[in-house]
């Protein structure tokens, strides 16, 4: 990403419109159960003729950064069909998270919707929540704290299966030594990435840690590395956008080193159509935001709880490749993968 994190979280309201039709139905990927019980007195009948729901999503999200675009584009739309009125607040720093999770209690809001890259900052807001009859669905971020956390369900990628797949696809490329880097440090998926890749990949994997927020320095970090030890042959980054930051510094570095990447967007299409890229995998931010929200309004709603409350619900890893993006070039240019 290109932009520095704001000196203070991001706020933005979004109203949704009421849908002519509302349907309670199980979420993709997942089971649903009725032993979980809404608490708020409505149900859907009643959320269709116009009784309102107020969500918060609460994420560790920077500025300008495009996985989050397309997450709360997801959180929006859910949002929009449900009558749903959604904040979405975001701040990098897990103090600053955990406040704008208080804000939501104070604001009595209706169910929330929380990242979980710092898990121990957020155990605190969560159980305020939870003592103020507030439910708390993760995403994203956390998958193997959730529970822990008393959330009551998960939303995105296990990434240490997503990591371990990218480790054995290294070694069916013939790859020898891969640089994964890792734009911020102590965010627990970023971490469980690369060491899901180090676990699997027979070869020799490093970590380099980046500031994400400058691509300028993150570029000429990884061109000096680069040119240090010739024999790496592969850049693993962990986000689209530092993806292309990588080819660049590839090109900069006159190494023969080939870039993959976690995540997808519209421009990271281009990046594997023309091979700068080898592959993505892609974890369906879109889809994580619209289940978080629609998964409240289920629960408030009709009392669902997508996996049970015991397992979460997986969006991705899919790996995209030179010889599948075609099938999802289209979503990616409508903001939807």
């Amino acid at each position: 990403m290109n932009t520095s994190p704001p000196p203070h979280a991001t706020f933005r309201l979004i109203r949704g419109t009421a849908p002519t039709v509302a349907v309670a139905v199980c979420l993709l990927l997942s089971g649903c159960s009725r032993t979980g019980g809404g608490d708020s007195g409505t149900d859907a009948a009643g959320a269709a003729s116009g009784t309102r729901l107020k969500f918060a999503m609460v994420t560790h999200s920077t500025k300008g950064d495009d996985f989050w675009v397309l997450v709360q584009k997801g959180a929006e739309a859910a949002a929009a069909k449900d009558n749903v009125e959604l904040t979405y607040t975001s701040d990098p720093d897990a103090t600053g998270q955990a406040e704008l999770v208080r804000d939501a209690v104070r604001d009595k809001v209706d169910g929330i919707a929380v990242t979980l890259a710092k898990p121990d900052a957020m155990k605190a807001p969560i159980a305020q929540a939870k003592a103020s009859g507030i439910p708390v669905v993760g995403l994203n971020s956390g998958i193997d704290a959730w529970q822990s956390e008393g959330v009551l369900e998960f939303f995105g990628q296990d990434e240490s299966v997503a990591g371990r797949a990218v480790g054995d696809k290294l070694d069916a490329l013939r790859a020898k030594h891969t640089l994964c880097v890792i734009q911020e440090r102590g965010n627990v998926a970023l971490e469980a990435r690369c060491a899901g890749v180090k676990k699997a990949f027979s070869g020799e994997t490093e970590n380099l840690y980046v500031d994400g927020t400058d691509a300028d320095t993150m570029s000429a970090t990884i061109t000096a590395r680069l040119k240090q030890d010739p024999s790496i042959d592969e850049v693993v980054t962990l986000g689209a956008q530092f993806a292309r930051t990588a080819v660049g510094a590839v090109k900069a570095a006159g190494t023969k080193a080939k870039v993959a990447t976690f995540d997808l967007n519209d421009g990271l299409v281009k990046s594997v159509q023309n091979g700068d890229v080898q592959f993505a995998v892609d974890q369906q931010p879109y889809l994580q935001g619209y289940l978080a929200v629609d998964s409240l309004w289920l629960y408030k709603t009709n009392g669902n709880i997508s996996g049970g409350g015991v397992a979460p619900v997986l969006t991705g890893p899919a790996f995209v490749t030179k010889t599948n993006v075609g099938a999802v070039a289209k979503f990616a240019a409508n903001g939807t993968r």
